[in-house]
């Protein structure tokens, strides 16, 4: 079985956007789609994707606001899943492995993509002999960056400067709706410490969106 293939022919027979009762009511529950996979059944792997890829890309796309690199974290998600299944014994839920490989993998692509983006800059700045030609010259007015822009794009870009943990939490406890048990599943760690970890990421962003409120 071409796992790649498959992975992206079910991915693009489904539906991101269907309301996930109406996929899943009649499949059957993880711990046997789990022994199904172990078992190597096609159709089980299907399931798999039908179940999960919803909440798959919506994780990836929270945290890389990319369609399209979400889509490709989604495939990559399943790729894994499908070639390590074998191992999995089960220590955490399926759904918490999927999130865990999923915010993993996009702060992988983010942290990739802000590499090239500042190699791109540095090389803006570089002459041929790696000797810095001038300054980015910036003359607007630090209050004309927020003109124009839409409320959505401010909280999306403040969202983008939490930190790592804050940004999984805020994104899976407010665009995923995880509960704070299932939460601190998949960062392995305690309720309290979600807890923090989103109260932290509120202060911030109020911060962020309403700086002469801090």
């Amino acid at each position: 079985m071409d796992v790649r293939y498959a992975t992206k022919l079910a991915l693009s027979s489904s539906s991101y956007d269907l309301p996930a009762d109406s996929r899943v009511s009649s499949l059957p529950p993880d711990a046997e789609l789990v022994v199904r996979l172990q078992a190597g059944e096609a159709a089980a792997f299907r399931t798999l994707v039908e179940r999960y890829q919803g909440p798959v890309y919506r994780t990836a796309l929270g945290l890389l606001r990319s369609p399209e690199e979400a889509e490709d974290v989604a495939q990559e998600v399943f790729v894994e899943v499908y070639q390590t299944i074998a191992r999995f014994r089960g220590e955490a839920a399926l759904s918490t492995w999927l999130y865990r490989l999923a915010t993993s993998r996009a702060l992988k692509q983010r942290r990739k993509n802000q590499t090239k983006k500042r190699f791109a800059f540095l090389t803006t700045l570089l002459g041929a002999n790696q000797e810095v030609l001038h300054e980015r010259p910036d003359h607007r007015h630090p209050l004309a960056l927020l003109e124009g822009r839409q409320q959505q794009q401010q909280l999306l870009d403040a969202i983008a400067r939490l930190p790592d943990s804050q940004q999984i939490a805020f994104t899976l406890r407010h665009e995923q709706e995880l509960s704070y048990e299932e939460i601190a599943a998949v960062l392995d760690t305690t309720r309290p410490a979600v807890e923090s970890l989103l109260f932290r990421a509120r202060q911030s962003l109020r911060k962020f969106l309403h700086p002469h409120l801090a």
